[in-house]
């Protein structure tokens, strides 16, 4: 029996954004780059949305507005919490929406991947063979794995490609 997709689940760093957390110097800070906003650490090193998680996350807010039930989360493991939601509040997607307004749940700590998946379950009562995972870390994968999510290796960071292999997991039609 196929479930329908109801939980989209992204890793943060090198799957939503590049660069990680732990490789920026010092808080994210945000500028003005005349109307457009940037992000940057403090060495000036932008912090920037992979396409993909902005074309997946773009097309989830679309799917919504149509009256499909699609909801999104965060499922992250970081030792500087409060510079990924830091990001998450000033970082937008390619229709002006910020990161934070996108994601329904948060799960961000430095704990293993189906221990956010446990706490994800159970805030939602979504079960977990209706929810997708997309991280470049196999070890999560593997982790979340086990509890009957579908999931998507990401090595490169979020790709269309793996948008569109998620809705076809799922039966959906792409754009």
């Amino acid at each position: 029996m196929t479930n329908n997709l109801q939980l989209a689940v992204f890793d943060l760093d090198f799957t939503v954004w590049e660069p990680e957390m732990y490789q920026i110097y010092g808080p994210p800070k945000r500028k003005s780059n005349g109307t457009k906003v940037v992000v940057t650490d403090r060495h000036n090193t932008p912090i920037t949305i992979f396409d993909g998680a902005s074309y997946a996350l773009g097309h989830i807010n679309k799917l919504r507005e149509g009256n499909m039930d699609i909801q999104a989360a965060v499922a992250s493991r970081t030792d500087e919490p409060s510079w990924a939601q830091q990001c998450m509040d000033w970082l937008t997607i390619h229709d002006g929406t910020t990161l934070t307004a996108c994601f329904h749940h948060v799960e961000i700590d430095f704990c293993d991947k189906e221990k956010h998946f446990q706490r994800l379950h159970k805030k939602t009562g979504i079960a977990y063979e209706s929810m997708v995972f997309f991280d470049n870390e196999m070890r999560n994968i593997t982790s979340v794995q086990k509890l009957g999510v579908k999931c998507i290796y990401t090595p490169d960071g979020m790709t269309r490609g793996a948008w569109d292999e998620a809705l076809e997991m799922f039966g959906l039609e792409m754009d």
